[in-house]
């Protein structure tokens, strides 16, 4: 399952998720980041936009857990990453592909089971019984004798 090989083509998000090129949207700036001179004429930062309701190549059931999980969802559909830590664009490309693939995969992985609650075992009873025995020996011992 490689997401980024190539940074123009299809991003394979999952298995049965794969969001065709044409979906995403990319836009350039320049970057704040190293570059020495060359920072201040080259659009090397990248932001990578998409529109999750709009998209084809997600199923139905995985489309509405995305839309209800993704963090910041820019008008309630689009999802955004932005990369600007590299000097070259395509490296930059690259970054973005797969922030958005891990961030969408995180998305779409089911949620941990639930947690069944239990009884303190005997030793963690006892444990915290002489945690709370020592505790107060050490505050017994901070009181004055008037007391």
């Amino acid at each position: 399952m490689d997401s980024h090989d190539d940074a123009t083509g299809d991003l394979r998000v999952s298995d049965d998720v794969v969001l065709p090129a044409a979906a995403l949207t990319w836009r350039f700036s320049r970057s704040s980041g190293p570059g020495g001179q060359g920072v201040n004429t080259a659009d090397s930062r990248v932001e990578l936009v998409v529109d999750l309701a709009e998209a084809p190549g997600i199923p139905d059931e995985a489309r509405a857990r995305l839309l209800a999980r993704v963090p910041r969802l820019i008008d309630g559909t689009r999802a955004s990453v932005t990369a600007s830590e590299h000097r070259s664009q395509r490296r930059n490309r690259e970054a973005a592909r797969r922030r958005l693939a891990a961030m969408l995969r995180e998305a779409l992985a089911p949620d941990p089971p639930a947690r069944r609650p239990r009884r303190p075992s005997r030793g963690a009873r006892l444990r915290r019984m002489e945690d709370k025995r020592v505790q107060s020996q050490r505050k017994a011992l901070r009181r004055s004798p008037s007391e």
